[in-house]
Protein backbone atom coordinates (compact mmCIF):
# COMPACT_ATOMS: atom_id res chain seq x y z
CA UNK A 1 0.00 0.00 0.00
CA UNK A 2 1.31 3.25 -1.04
CA UNK A 3 1.96 6.39 1.15
CA UNK A 4 -1.23 8.68 -0.12
CA UNK A 5 -3.92 5.09 0.34
CA UNK A 6 -1.62 4.56 4.40
CA UNK A 7 -2.81 8.56 4.88
CA UNK A 8 -6.77 8.29 3.32
CA UNK A 9 -7.40 4.99 5.30
CA UNK A 10 -5.99 6.69 8.55
CA UNK A 11 -7.95 9.67 7.93
CA UNK A 12 -11.29 7.08 8.27
CA UNK A 13 -10.31 5.13 11.17
CA UNK A 14 -7.59 6.69 12.99
CA UNK A 15 -9.41 7.81 16.55
CA UNK A 16 -9.17 12.04 16.76
CA UNK A 17 -7.33 12.87 20.14
CA UNK A 18 -4.70 15.91 19.83
CA UNK A 19 -4.23 18.70 17.99
CA UNK A 20 -2.44 17.95 15.00
CA UNK A 21 -2.09 14.43 15.95
CA UNK A 22 1.13 15.42 18.72
CA UNK A 23 2.55 12.85 20.40
CA UNK A 24 2.31 12.95 24.22
CA UNK A 25 5.99 14.67 24.68
CA UNK A 26 3.73 17.63 23.11
CA UNK A 27 0.60 17.30 24.53
CA UNK A 28 0.39 16.57 28.01
CA UNK A 29 -1.68 18.79 30.15
CA UNK A 30 1.38 18.80 32.63
CA UNK A 31 3.76 20.16 30.18
CA UNK A 32 1.97 22.11 27.89
CA UNK A 33 1.73 26.01 27.60
CA UNK A 34 -1.89 25.74 25.56
CA UNK A 35 -4.82 24.11 26.41
CA UNK A 36 -7.53 23.64 23.76
CA UNK A 37 -10.91 23.16 25.08
CA UNK A 38 -13.89 21.74 22.86
CA UNK A 39 -17.04 23.02 23.19
CA UNK A 40 -19.76 21.01 20.81
CA UNK A 41 -22.67 23.24 21.58
CA UNK A 42 -24.98 23.55 18.91
CA UNK A 43 -29.13 24.64 21.02
CA UNK A 44 -29.78 27.82 19.60
CA UNK A 45 -28.33 27.96 16.13
CA UNK A 46 -31.24 29.95 14.01
CA UNK A 47 -30.17 28.73 10.32
CA UNK A 48 -27.69 25.61 9.77
CA UNK A 49 -27.33 23.03 12.47
CA UNK A 50 -24.18 21.48 13.12
CA UNK A 51 -21.69 23.49 14.73
CA UNK A 52 -21.56 21.62 17.26
CA UNK A 53 -19.85 19.25 14.94
CA UNK A 54 -17.05 22.03 14.32
CA UNK A 55 -14.54 21.41 17.04
CA UNK A 56 -13.55 17.35 16.21
CA UNK A 57 -13.53 18.64 12.31
CA UNK A 58 -10.88 21.29 13.18
CA UNK A 59 -9.12 18.38 15.31
CA UNK A 60 -9.06 15.94 12.55
CA UNK A 61 -8.54 18.53 9.91
CA UNK A 62 -5.30 19.72 11.56
CA UNK A 63 -3.43 16.62 11.08
CA UNK A 64 -2.86 17.16 7.72
CA UNK A 65 -1.22 20.61 8.51
CA UNK A 66 2.62 21.03 8.55
CA UNK A 67 3.69 21.58 11.60
CA UNK A 68 6.30 23.75 10.57
CA UNK A 69 4.90 27.40 10.34
CA UNK A 70 6.44 29.02 6.83
CA UNK A 71 5.64 32.90 7.93
CA UNK A 72 7.04 32.35 11.48
CA UNK A 73 9.88 30.26 11.00
CA UNK A 74 9.33 28.14 13.93
CA UNK A 75 7.74 24.66 15.06
CA UNK A 76 5.06 26.73 17.52
CA UNK A 77 3.87 23.38 18.88
CA UNK A 78 6.87 22.76 20.77
CA UNK A 79 5.32 25.46 23.24
CA UNK A 80 3.24 22.38 24.06
CA UNK A 81 -0.38 22.13 23.24
CA UNK A 82 -2.93 20.00 25.12
CA UNK A 83 -5.96 18.94 23.58
CA UNK A 84 -8.33 18.60 26.52
CA UNK A 85 -11.71 15.87 25.83
CA UNK A 86 -14.62 17.64 24.94
CA UNK A 87 -16.97 19.43 27.44
CA UNK A 88 -20.17 17.48 27.67
CA UNK A 89 -22.41 19.74 27.20
CA UNK A 90 -24.99 18.83 24.05
CA UNK A 91 -28.23 18.38 27.21
CA UNK A 92 -27.71 21.60 28.85
CA UNK A 93 -29.74 24.51 28.93
CA UNK A 94 -27.75 28.15 27.40
CA UNK A 95 -26.84 28.71 30.91
CA UNK A 96 -25.72 25.67 32.16
CA UNK A 97 -23.42 25.55 29.40
CA UNK A 98 -22.58 28.92 29.67
CA UNK A 99 -21.72 28.11 33.79
CA UNK A 100 -19.79 24.77 32.47
CA UNK A 101 -17.49 26.65 30.25
CA UNK A 102 -16.46 29.76 32.84
CA UNK A 103 -16.20 27.15 35.32
CA UNK A 104 -13.75 24.92 33.06
CA UNK A 105 -11.39 27.92 31.64
CA UNK A 106 -11.58 29.40 35.16
CA UNK A 107 -9.61 26.53 36.30
CA UNK A 108 -7.05 26.71 33.49
CA UNK A 109 -6.18 30.13 33.89
CA UNK A 110 -5.59 29.38 37.49
CA UNK A 111 -3.69 26.54 36.60
CA UNK A 112 -1.61 28.99 34.29
CA UNK A 113 -2.29 27.91 30.95
CA UNK A 114 -3.15 29.64 27.48
CA UNK A 115 -6.56 28.33 26.80
CA UNK A 116 -8.20 28.04 23.58
CA UNK A 117 -11.93 27.50 22.84
CA UNK A 118 -13.43 25.13 19.57
CA UNK A 119 -17.23 25.95 19.57
CA UNK A 120 -20.16 25.41 18.71
CA UNK A 121 -22.19 28.05 18.51
CA UNK A 122 -20.77 31.53 19.82
CA UNK A 123 -22.79 31.64 22.61
CA UNK A 124 -20.10 29.53 24.09
CA UNK A 125 -17.91 32.88 24.11
CA UNK A 126 -20.08 34.26 27.03
CA UNK A 127 -18.98 31.84 29.71
CA UNK A 128 -15.48 32.98 28.61
CA UNK A 129 -15.27 36.06 28.71
CA UNK A 130 -16.39 36.09 31.95
CA UNK A 131 -13.55 33.68 33.49
CA UNK A 132 -11.34 36.01 32.22
CA UNK A 133 -12.61 39.29 32.75
CA UNK A 134 -12.13 37.67 36.68
CA UNK A 135 -8.58 36.79 36.00
CA UNK A 136 -7.97 40.29 33.58
CA UNK A 137 -9.26 43.22 35.21
CA UNK A 138 -8.25 45.22 32.20
CA UNK A 139 -9.69 42.87 29.77
CA UNK A 140 -11.71 44.26 26.00
CA UNK A 141 -12.69 41.89 23.58
CA UNK A 142 -12.27 41.32 20.07
CA UNK A 143 -14.58 40.12 17.87
CA UNK A 144 -14.13 39.35 14.12
CA UNK A 145 -17.58 38.07 12.62
CA UNK A 146 -20.23 38.89 10.27
CA UNK A 147 -23.15 39.69 12.23
CA UNK A 148 -23.21 42.09 15.12
CA UNK A 149 -24.85 39.97 17.98
CA UNK A 150 -26.36 42.53 19.65
CA UNK A 151 -29.96 41.24 19.83
CA UNK A 152 -31.22 41.81 23.59
CA UNK A 153 -33.12 38.97 23.26
CA UNK A 154 -33.62 36.44 20.39
CA UNK A 155 -36.41 33.53 19.84
CA UNK A 156 -37.29 34.12 23.63
CA UNK A 157 -33.23 33.49 24.82
CA UNK A 158 -30.84 36.27 26.10
CA UNK A 159 -27.99 33.54 25.66
CA UNK A 160 -28.80 32.65 21.71
CA UNK A 161 -25.82 33.31 19.49
CA UNK A 162 -27.47 36.45 18.29
CA UNK A 163 -27.00 38.01 21.72
CA UNK A 164 -23.50 36.96 22.39
CA UNK A 165 -21.97 40.31 21.62
CA UNK A 166 -24.49 41.87 23.32
CA UNK A 167 -23.97 39.83 26.56
CA UNK A 168 -20.29 40.66 26.07
CA UNK A 169 -20.67 43.96 26.16
CA UNK A 170 -22.26 44.18 29.52
CA UNK A 171 -19.17 42.23 31.14
CA UNK A 172 -16.09 44.38 29.14
CA UNK A 173 -15.74 46.80 26.88
CA UNK A 174 -15.65 45.43 22.83
CA UNK A 175 -14.47 46.04 19.48
CA UNK A 176 -16.20 44.25 16.52
CA UNK A 177 -14.54 43.86 12.82
CA UNK A 178 -15.75 43.08 9.72
CA UNK A 179 -19.27 42.69 10.78
CA UNK A 180 -21.83 43.46 7.66
CA UNK A 181 -24.93 42.33 8.94
CA UNK A 182 -27.71 43.31 11.85
CA UNK A 183 -31.49 43.92 12.49
CA UNK A 184 -32.89 47.04 12.82
CA UNK A 185 -33.22 46.46 17.04
CA UNK A 186 -29.44 46.27 16.77
CA UNK A 187 -29.08 49.14 14.79
CA UNK A 188 -31.29 51.69 17.04
CA UNK A 189 -29.12 50.57 20.31
CA UNK A 190 -25.88 50.87 18.87
CA UNK A 191 -27.11 54.09 17.77
CA UNK A 192 -28.37 55.29 20.95
CA UNK A 193 -24.82 54.10 22.32
CA UNK A 194 -22.55 55.96 20.18
CA UNK A 195 -19.54 55.94 19.89
CA UNK A 196 -19.07 54.74 23.96
CA UNK A 197 -16.05 53.04 25.28
CA UNK A 198 -17.93 49.78 25.63
CA UNK A 199 -18.80 49.00 21.87
CA UNK A 200 -16.89 49.78 18.94
CA UNK A 201 -17.64 48.73 15.45
CA UNK A 202 -15.40 48.57 12.47
CA UNK A 203 -17.96 47.28 9.67
CA UNK A 204 -16.77 46.79 6.50
CA UNK A 205 -17.25 49.56 4.74
CA UNK A 206 -15.08 51.11 7.34
CA UNK A 207 -12.30 48.79 6.34
CA UNK A 208 -12.68 49.41 2.39
CA UNK A 209 -12.41 53.35 3.25
CA UNK A 210 -9.94 53.55 5.76
CA UNK A 211 -6.42 52.50 4.99
CA UNK A 212 -5.01 52.65 8.46
CA UNK A 213 -8.22 50.51 10.05
CA UNK A 214 -5.75 47.47 11.53
CA UNK A 215 -3.83 50.21 13.45
CA UNK A 216 -7.32 51.84 14.57
CA UNK A 217 -9.09 48.50 15.42
CA UNK A 218 -5.62 47.74 18.03
CA UNK A 219 -5.79 51.10 19.12
CA UNK A 220 -9.24 50.87 20.25
CA UNK A 221 -8.44 47.47 22.92
CA UNK A 222 -6.81 47.90 26.01
CA UNK A 223 -4.06 45.64 26.92
CA UNK A 224 -5.53 42.73 27.82
CA UNK A 225 -7.45 40.92 24.51
CA UNK A 226 -9.23 38.49 24.28
CA UNK A 227 -10.27 37.13 20.56
CA UNK A 228 -13.04 35.56 19.55
CA UNK A 229 -13.54 34.43 15.90
CA UNK A 230 -16.97 33.28 14.09
CA UNK A 231 -15.93 31.91 11.03
CA UNK A 232 -18.35 33.90 9.17
CA UNK A 233 -16.35 36.54 9.31
CA UNK A 234 -14.44 35.25 6.12
CA UNK A 235 -15.70 35.85 2.82
CA UNK A 236 -17.56 32.12 1.83
CA UNK A 237 -15.54 31.61 -0.92
CA UNK A 238 -12.96 30.65 1.50
CA UNK A 239 -14.90 29.83 4.32
CA UNK A 240 -18.50 28.20 3.15
CA UNK A 241 -18.79 25.74 6.16
CA UNK A 242 -20.74 28.42 8.50
CA UNK A 243 -23.89 28.44 10.14
CA UNK A 244 -24.89 31.52 8.87
CA UNK A 245 -22.98 32.58 5.24
CA UNK A 246 -22.62 36.33 4.49
CA UNK A 247 -22.14 37.80 1.06
CA UNK A 248 -18.64 39.84 1.31
CA UNK A 249 -16.38 39.76 4.28
CA UNK A 250 -12.51 39.20 4.66
CA UNK A 251 -9.69 37.67 3.63
CA UNK A 252 -7.42 35.27 4.98
CA UNK A 253 -4.09 37.44 5.05
CA UNK A 254 -6.63 40.65 6.09
CA UNK A 255 -7.43 38.53 9.15
CA UNK A 256 -3.99 37.46 9.75
CA UNK A 257 -2.29 40.99 9.01
CA UNK A 258 -4.59 42.20 11.67
CA UNK A 259 -3.95 39.64 14.20
CA UNK A 260 -0.42 39.64 13.97
CA UNK A 261 -1.14 43.41 15.09
CA UNK A 262 -3.17 43.16 17.71
CA UNK A 263 -0.52 40.23 19.37
CA UNK A 264 2.35 42.93 19.01
CA UNK A 265 1.02 46.15 20.37
CA UNK A 266 -1.72 44.23 22.77
CA UNK A 267 -0.98 41.14 25.37
CA UNK A 268 -3.55 38.19 23.94
CA UNK A 269 -5.05 36.49 26.74
CA UNK A 270 -6.72 33.72 24.90
CA UNK A 271 -9.14 33.27 21.89
CA UNK A 272 -11.38 30.82 21.03
CA UNK A 273 -12.87 30.28 17.25
CA UNK A 274 -16.63 29.24 16.49
CA UNK A 275 -19.11 28.77 14.22
CA UNK A 276 -17.49 26.09 11.83
CA UNK A 277 -20.25 23.82 10.45
CA UNK A 278 -18.91 21.39 8.72
CA UNK A 279 -20.10 20.00 4.67
CA UNK A 280 -19.67 16.82 3.98
CA UNK A 281 -16.68 16.17 1.45
CA UNK A 282 -15.74 20.00 1.59
CA UNK A 283 -13.24 19.85 4.73
CA UNK A 284 -11.35 23.80 3.55
CA UNK A 285 -13.06 25.65 5.80
CA UNK A 286 -11.86 22.64 8.59
CA UNK A 287 -8.29 23.28 7.73
CA UNK A 288 -8.38 26.87 7.18
CA UNK A 289 -10.36 26.99 10.95
CA UNK A 290 -7.04 24.60 11.73
CA UNK A 291 -4.37 26.37 10.61
CA UNK A 292 -5.66 29.66 11.36
CA UNK A 293 -6.04 28.34 15.29
CA UNK A 294 -1.97 27.15 14.94
CA UNK A 295 -1.07 30.63 13.29
CA UNK A 296 -2.67 32.71 16.16
CA UNK A 297 -1.13 30.63 18.64
CA UNK A 298 2.39 31.21 16.65
CA UNK A 299 1.74 34.73 16.87
CA UNK A 300 0.78 35.13 20.49
CA UNK A 301 4.12 33.04 21.59
CA UNK A 302 6.11 34.82 19.31
CA UNK A 303 5.20 38.09 20.79
CA UNK A 304 5.75 36.52 24.72
CA UNK A 305 9.25 35.81 23.15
Amino acid sequence: MDEKNITAKTHETAPVKNFIGLEEEYATLKKSKAVILQVPYDKTTTYIKGTGNGPAAVIDASRYMERYDDELNQETFKIGIHTAEPLSVEDLSSEEMIAKVYTSLAELLKSNKFPVMLGGEHSVSIGAVKAFKETYPNLSVLQLDAHYDMRDEFFGSKYNHGCVARRISEICPIVQVGVRSLSKEEKDFLTAQGNSGRIKTFDVYDILETPMWKDKVSNALSENVYITIDLDVFDPCIAPAVGTPEPGGIGWYEVLDLLREVAKDKKIVGFDVVELCPIKGQVASDFLAAKLLYRLLGYVFSAKK
